[in-house]
């Protein structure tokens, strides 16, 4: 897992409420257990055509996204069926953090186990971040993970909840058996005070 304390990019949009985990990466990428080259098929039925063509008109197939490390997407982002694929896609093209008003649970949780940062934020927010966006186009955001603040040029500062444990293996770059690792000598200690 990559660590995360503070990312400042461009934004892909991609204010589409309810996008499922099927979209993001289709069912027919589920085969691999190899995290390496998913990002080529996130959201593979937006992206290209029958015939394997990049559709012009999709926002991840413009130059504007590429380098993006942060989408904004609308409501209830990553639901339906559980798949860690879905973040491993998502961190395979390049993203680092979501921007919602809100996420599947499941979702949310194997994001946040892979290095990818949801970012949830309330509607007037979202509204006022989406404005912003749409009449700046290449504005970058800044998310510092550990204030837990989203700002912005024009005034954009918000807060955002995230699990504590959760921000603490981000932060410093471990999953959570890395994390338990941490206290082998003290674990050692505790199992053999004889030592």
């Amino acid at each position: 897992m990559a660590q995360f304390t503070t990312l400042t990019s461009r934004i892909v949009l991609l204010p589409i409420n309810d996008i499922d985990t099927d979209q993001i990466i289709p069912a027919r990428f589920l085969k691999v257990t190899e995290k390496s080259g998913l990002g080529k098929s996130l959201f593979c039925d937006w992206r290209y055509a029958e015939n394997g063509s990049p559709r012009p008109d999709f926002v991840l197939n413009t130059s504007e996204a590429q380098g993006a490390q942060i989408l904004f997407v609308g409501n209830n982002f990553g639901c339906g069926s559980s798949r860690e694929h879905a973040p491993w896609a998502l961190t395979g093209f390049g993203f680092r953090a979501v921007i919602s008003t809100s996420f599947a649970d499941i979702f949310k949780s194997n994001a946040l186990k892979n290095g990818l940062l949801p970012v949830a934020v309330t509607e007037a927010e979202h509204k006022r971040l989406f404005d912003i966006l749409s009449k700046n186009p290449g504005t970058e955001l800044t998310i510092n993970l550990e204030q837990q603040r989203v700002t912005a040029a024009g005034g954009f500062d918000v807060t955002f909840p995230i699990d504590a444990f959760a921000k603490t293996c981000l932060l410093n770059d471990v999953d959570e058996l890395g994390y338990l690792l941490r206290f082998e000598p003290e674990i050692t200690e505790y199992e053999n005070p004889n030592l």
